[in-house]
């Protein structure tokens, strides 16, 4: 059982992983937001497999994961949280192909390496892109000034120079001529941004074709269907925020950005 919300980048890291690579999982959708934000579900026929379909199953993820977040596995008896941890598992139980996660000693500190800087550089800055123009306006009634999304911007742009010069350089992929775990992890923070109208992609012609390659390793449809609710994030907008909601969230979303 793979409990994920396809909102969620490292969420959307593993379903891609475990579809691309034919592992056999009970998805178990969570809601990161409650009903009364996303409104109702998007109705199917958008795509071939509706990974939304069903009821949230947001205490049973309390149940599996101690750190009440998402991701979460449950194999049988046994529980597991945090992507890159999750990303391992798998790899290893199911003994997928060895580009994800090589078996050369250096390809794999390399994986590490990436997996490593990540968090305090990509992650650090490209998921706030979302919550200024969309999630914080949603909860607050106001958008925030456009100076906040300058300065996410160009730390994002630093990260983004650093990401091509040190990490991809003239390669393929990050660690060679083959998709890894890496790249995985890489592509669904940066498609945080572009889903709120951020291409950080159109200038960085190398960025491109990186991405394009991602794209095409995992199969376009899957990457594209995995990526369907974030590169229609716009549309929540529209929904209407019940007050008491917006009260209890709207300075803990705040207090995110200072």
């Amino acid at each position: 059982e793979l409990y994920l919300d396809l909102l969620s980048q490292p969420c959307r890291s593993i379903y891609i992983f475990a579809r691309s690579n034919n592992i056999p999982f009970e998805f178990k959708h969570v809601e990161l937001f409650k009903d009364s934000v996303l409104g109702k579900k998007p109705a199917a026929g958008s795509g071939a497999e509706q990974p939304r379909a069903g009821p949230s199953n947001s205490e049973g993820a309390g149940k599996v994961s101690l750190l009440k977040k998402v991701p979460a596995l449950k194999d049988g008896d046994f529980t597991l949280a945090e992507c890159t941890a999750i990303l391992l598992y798998l790899s290893r139980k199911y003994n997928t192909p060895d580009h994800w996660y090589p078996s050369d000693i250096q390809k794999r500190a390399q994986v590490d390496e990436y997996l490593s800087w990540h968090h305090a550089n990509i992650r650090a800055n490209a998921p706030k892109t979302m919550w200024i123009k969309v999630l914080i306006p949603l909860f607050t009634g106001q958008p925030l000034p456009s100076e906040k999304l300058q300065e996410v911007m160009e730390g994002l742009s630093t990260s983004l120079k650093q990401f091509e010069e040190r990490f991809l350089q003239d390669k393929a992929f990050i660690i060679g001529s083959e998709i890894s775990l890496a790249d995985l992890v890489a592509i669904v923070e940066l498609m945080q941004p572009v889903g709120v109208g951020c291409d950080i992609f159109e200038d960085r012609p190398r960025l491109r074709e990186w991405r394009r390659r991602v794209e095409d390793a995992v199969g376009k449809e899957l990457f594209f269907q995995a990526h369907e609710m974030i590169l229609n994030i716009k549309e929540l907008s529209n929904i209407q925020i019940d007050p008491q909601l917006k009260e209890q969230l709207a300075p803990v979303l705040m207090k995110m950005l200072k």
